[in-house]
């Protein structure tokens, strides 16, 4: 099942606070970004935190280990009840972002 914009909408309501997020859509889910990071996903209309250590502890008993689609490799999963908690669902992304590594941009190559 496809996930739907509204769903999209609802989130990015919840994260008001984080300047800079946008979503990009694939294969009808979407990579949700952050500082220029991928952080989540959405997937069937869940939630799917990238696991770092800082957001797991951060988290704890709030997010449950899951794949986000068969053969996928599992990542966070933050159930709707808890992103009723804008501040709890912006820190967790913040948290995470800040975790992850820093992008490296690829150059292009010369043809």
């Amino acid at each position: 099942m496809a996930t739907k914009q509204a769903t999209i909408d609802f989130l990015f309501d919840q994260l008001r606070q984080l300047k800079g997020l946008r979503a990009r859509k694939m294969f009808g889910e979407y990579a949700i970004y952050y500082q220029d990071k991928v952080v989540a996903l959405v997937c069937d209309e869940e939630l799917f935190v990238k696991i770092t250590e800082p957001g797991s502890k951060f988290a704890g008993q709030r997010g449950e280990a899951k794949s986000p689609f068969p053969g996928a490799k599992k990542w966070m999963h933050i159930s709707a009840d808890y992103l009723e908690d804008t501040d709890f669902a912006s820190e967790l992304m913040r948290i995470t972002a800040d975790a992850l590594p820093a992008v490296q941009l690829k150059p292009k190559k010369k043809s």
